[in-house]
């Protein structure tokens, strides 16, 4: 057994670097293998899990909005909207040093659950109040979105300081267990940042562009 002390850099990088090496550097006499096992066979069979678990997650989100709205425009307009509540996650993690790590995946998950659950009562907020609206024009219709939107603001920034709130005291502490708690809730903690812009610019700006190709521009005033 060679056992190998990694710090400073991701552990798959390394063993990737280091397999390599050995590759071009060793030749095993007949009956002989290199294994490479501990944290990094740990690593990829998670790794392994996720690739199913992820596109399961988001195949399960793309259902139950299917189902819940009845239609593919609103569905897609929540599900291409959440990269951009993903960003403020990955620049945290870039800006903390984080490798990506099982972790880090499950905090994205999470992340994108919540990202999906602000859009969704949003846009729920948007249709009803221009259903109730009717506009008949571009005009009427940027006005019945800003209103539906306002009425929105306060239930997101509850969510966002809620969140924020609960997760703080993470990073606060320390003992066994911290450093990867901590892994899970970064990408929550800089993702509701980008999820709060989402919510209150991008969504409304996406519905109002869907929406309002099939009205009128204002009518002028005679």
């Amino acid at each position: 057994w060679v056992f190998v002390d990694i710090e400073g850099r991701d552990l798959g990088g390394y063993v990737s670097e280091a397999r390599s090496l050995v590759d071009r550097s060793v030749t095993l006499p007949p009956g002989y293998a290199i294994e490479w096992s501990g944290q990094y066979e740990q690593i990829q069979a998670a790794g392994e899990r996720l690739n199913i678990a992820i596109p399961s997650a988001v195949g399960l989100i793309f259902l139950l909005l299917m189902l819940h709205f009845g239609r593919l425009d609103r569905t897609a307009m929540i599900m291409l909207s959440l990269p951009f509540g993903l960003i403020g996650g990955l620049w945290a993690v870039w800006l903390a040093g984080y490798n990506l790590s099982v972790a880090v995946a499950v905090g994205f998950i999470a992340l994108g659950g919540v990202a999906a659950e602000t859009a969704v009562v949003m846009v729920m907020y948007i249709d009803n109040h221009v259903r109730e609206d009717r506009p008949a024009n571009r005009e009427e219709l940027a006005l019945s979105i800003s209103v539906g939107s306002a009425l929105r603001l306060r239930p997101i920034l509850m969510t966002v300081i809620t969140v924020l709130a609960g997760l703080a005291p993470i990073f606060l502490t320390g003992g066994l267990g911290a450093d990867v708690m901590r892994r899970i809730a970064l990408p929550m903690l800089g993702g509701m940042i980008s999820t709060t812009a989402l919510t209150l610019l991008v969504i409304p700006a996406v519905y109002f562009a869907w929406v309002g190709r099939r009205l009128p521009p204002a009518a002028l005033d005679e």
